[in-house]
């Protein structure tokens, strides 16, 4: 299929290296500086692959265009999208990537710390990649193959594509996202500029995994006010602030209605930060669910939990805010479904077993279904992702690239959209 060398795998190692965690106490946008480190260094490779327009902006983004190598007239604009941030759940400084030459199955001992090792027990996927090249970190940090790999994969496929002008496709857009991670992944995105009719992101995991459905996801944060008083003079008058969110954190459920007791299409929520001491006091959670419409019974049921809590703590009193983050894009996608069969169709085409899945998550795509460009994700090969034992398998990412030589073609021959 490929007429030239794949460059994934040397692109992939040499992005791993650039530092770029994404901030959450940030509120600069990006929330990190050093995230632009890598988008410069794309637009330069893109300049040097030959891809003119390519561009950073003032925000971090990358926007760049694959000219149409297609005569036809209206065939969509498709967009292929992948962020350049890391978690700040593990480090993301001084990655140190080390490839496993044809993976035997026996257990993977990173070297900087001979504690984390990567086993098929603990990652059964990596059962399926005996022979494969898998690529790690030390033992240290993370490795950001969330989304880096997305981002090579995307990066080989341009270089494939301006190097062989005989496969035709459409005008094809290129998008690089900062603070995906943070959840503020498209927060400044110039959506004219992007000029797109549909797209797709690279962020998923196993190979032909390729999700359209998401999480619908609201933030709920609860303030509670006390009541200070000297410690020493404090019986009948304190009311501690910080007393009241354990109290409240502890009545929640702890076997059902939390990330660690559901699967599949079940919600929850999850406190993810808690704040403040004697007189104030807050606590964070993320809410989540497949159907939008339950977001309102978990927030009413968090609600209720905290008037029973509170209840016990006369004198004091509570705020709560809910922010929306972001909705399942099933809502959009299911009327425009050839977005996702024509991806179907492109692993079919590339000799892939499609896994079509569900995100527990989301991703850009999420929001960017909403805002007008409908946008499911496609896998890249990321696996124990957000953790010193993240890898990737080069021979997943090189699939993916052949998948988007596929997709493009396909796209090429319906311009009836």
């Amino acid at each position: 299929m490929k007429n030239a060398p794949y460059s994934v795998e040397e692109r992939f190692v040499r992005y791993a290296q650039v530092d770029t965690t994404a901030d959450p106490n940030a509120t600069g946008f990006p929330s990190s500086e050093k995230q632009k480190d890598l988008s410069r260094l794309l637009v330069k490779e893109l300049l040097e692959l030959g891809v003119t327009d390519a561009e950073c902006d003032q925000w971090g983004y990358v926007y760049a265009t694959i000219p149409a190598t297609s005569s036809k007239e209206g065939i969509p604009t498709i967009c292929f999208c992948s962020h350049i941030d890391t978690a700040p759940d593990c480090s993301g400084t001084n990655v140190k990537p080390i490839v496993h030459r044809q993976y035997d199955g026996n257990p993977i001992t990173l070297p900087d710390d001979a504690s984390q090792v990567i086993t098929t027990t603990k990652h059964p996927y990596l059962a399926e990649k005996i022979g494969d090249d898998i690529i790690t970190a030390s033992g240290t940090t993370l490795l950001g193959a969330d989304d880096k790999a997305g981002v090579a994969i995307i990066m080989d496929l341009a270089a494939h594509l301006m190097t062989n002008p005989q496969i035709p496709h459409g005008k094809i857009r290129i998008l690089f996202t900062p603070d995906e991670e943070v959840g503020r992944g498209v927060e400044q995105i110039d959506m004219e500029r992007l000029n797109a009719d549909y797209g797709y992101t690279l962020d998923s995991g196993e190979l032909g995994a390729i999700e359209d459905e998401s999480f619908s996801a609201d933030a709920m944060s609860f303030h509670i006010t006390g009541i200070s008083a000297h410690p020493g003079y404090a019986k009948g008058k304190m009311v501690h602030a910080a007393k009241v969110v354990s109290a409240f954190v502890s009545a929640l459920p702890l076997n059902e209605w939390c990330p660690e007791a559901t699967v599949d299409r079940e919600g929850f929520v999850h406190p993810t930060a808690i704040s403040g001491g004697l007189e104030e006091a807050t606590v964070s959670f993320i809410v989540r669910d497949h159907d939008t419409t339950k977001l309102a019974e978990h927030e009413a049921r968090l609600t209720q939990i905290m008037e029973t809590v509170i209840a016990q703590f006369p004198g004091a009193v509570y705020t709560s805010k809910v922010t929306e983050q972001y909705r399942n894009m099933k809502e959009i996608i299911k009327d425009v479904p050839f977005v996702t069969d024509f991806a179907i169709e492109a692993m079919k085409r590339a000799g892939i077993t499609p896994r079509p899945t569900i995100i527990r998550g989301g991703t850009d795509g999420s929001r960017l279904s909403f805002m007008g460009l409908p946008c499911p994700n496609l896998f890249t090969g990321e696996m124990g992702i957000h953790s010193r034992q993240e890898y990737v398998s080069v021979q997943d990412m090189q699939k993916a690239v052949d998948t988007l030589i596929e997709l493009v073609q396909i796209w090429e021959v319906h311009t009836e959209l």
